[in-house]
This record gives structure tokens, sequence and C-alpha cells, in this order.
């Protein structure tokens, strides 16, 4: 019996360690390709504006569209208020590009007709009609950003004084962003020649928690 019972142990140990061998190892994705994870998806500052009466509940979606690569992707982005969903307020192209292992590179476009777009996905046929030829790039606004992998976050900005603006009074406009799997905080601030906020939240960006 003591043969037997042996013999039956050593069956099992060895499928346990023919299951470890040969079980599915779970792939880690590279820095590019989880940016572009948590930079997709749609994004909501509710909880903020809730314990923070300076701050305004803000949607924002981020949609995948075209042929992504191994070292560029777009999205269609879109930022509106919760109660006007079906207006927003501003709309754009990012088209984001891997410049090393850990540093991109987001470059912001305009495009024509933006009301087309409102609430489509990236599959939509409406992207069929725009190419990346036809948008018009904001020069000097594109946002540097450097992966931090004991953190697991993303940080970036503008340059200094780049990226220029004529809003409320302003010659330029900065934006600080930090990404992570739940969320980011985006903020963007417009500045007079004298360096003197015109515009933009004072206190710190918005805090968009992930809503999908």
């Amino acid at each position: 019996m003591k043969l037997i019972r042996k013999f039956f142990l050593g069956i099992t140990a060895v499928a346990a360690v023919s299951f470890t061998a040969y079980a599915p190892q779970q792939s880690t994705p590279s820095p590019f390709q989880f940016l572009k994870q948590c930079m997709s998806g749609s994004f909501s500052s509710e909880l903020q504006s809730r314990n923070d009466s300076d701050y305004f509940d803000i949607r924002l979606r981020m949609v995948p569209i075209w042929q992504s690569t191994d070292s560029l992707f777009y999205l269609y982005v879109e930022q509106a208020m919760s109660a006007s969903l079906e207006k927003p307020y501003r709309q754009r192209i990012y088209k984001v590009v891997k410049a090393s292992e850990t540093n991109f590179v987001s470059y912001i476009y305009t495009m024509n007709a933006p009301q087309r777009f409102v609430g489509k996905l990236g599959y939509d046929d409406v992207f069929t009609q725009l190419t990346p030829d036809s948008l018009k790039v904001l020069d000097g606004c594109e946002v540097h950003l450097t992966y931090d992998a004991a953190s697991g976050k993303f940080e970036g900005s503008t340059g200094e004084k780049t990226c220029p603006s004529t809003r409320s009074g302003a010659t330029y406009t900065t934006s600080k962003v930090s990404l992570s799997e739940t969320g980011m905080v985006s903020w963007d601030q417009g500045w007079n020649d004298l360096g003197v906020q015109v515009w933009g939240a004072e206190k710190g960006g918005y805090e968009f928690l992930r809503a999908q």
C-alpha cells in the first residue's frame, strides 16, 4: 500500500510541475502599450466637483481611431460639461509618438467641422472621412510624457512658453498631465505677457477618474 501511495503521489507531483511549466504566461504591456490603455476611455471630474465648488463636472472621452503601430497611435478627444454632452467645448485629435522606451510625445490637432464627430466611436464611418493630412497641428502645444515604472505613472507637460493662446487675454498656455490606469490629472492654464494667469484652474489640475 505504501508503494502504491508513493506511486500516485509521484504522478500528482509530476502533473503539478508539468501544469506549472506549460501554464500560459501573462504578458506585460510595454510602456507605450500601457500609455494607450491609460489614455483610452471615458473619464469624469464629477467627484472632484462635488468636493470643491471651484471645479466643474466635466466629462472627457478619448477614443482610439485609425490603425496603430508599435510607435504611433491616434485618439479622438472631446471634453464637455456633464449637463451638455452633445455640445463639447473642446474637440481634438491626439497623435501619440514613441520617442524612446520611456519617453513619448502627444501632438495636438484640430479638424474641420468637428461637430460631426460628437459622441462617435473609433470604428464609426465618420472617421474614414478624416485623414491625418487634413488636420492642423497646434505648433508648440505638444505634451512630452515620461514613464516612471516605480509609480506606474506618466508625467509630462508642454514647453514653458511654446503654446500660443489668445483666449481671455492670454498670450500662451501651459498644460501639465499625470496619467495612470485609474485616471488622469490635467491642468491647463493661460498666461499673459507679464506671466499672470488669466484663465484656468488655479489650485491644481482637474482630476478625471476613469468611468469606463
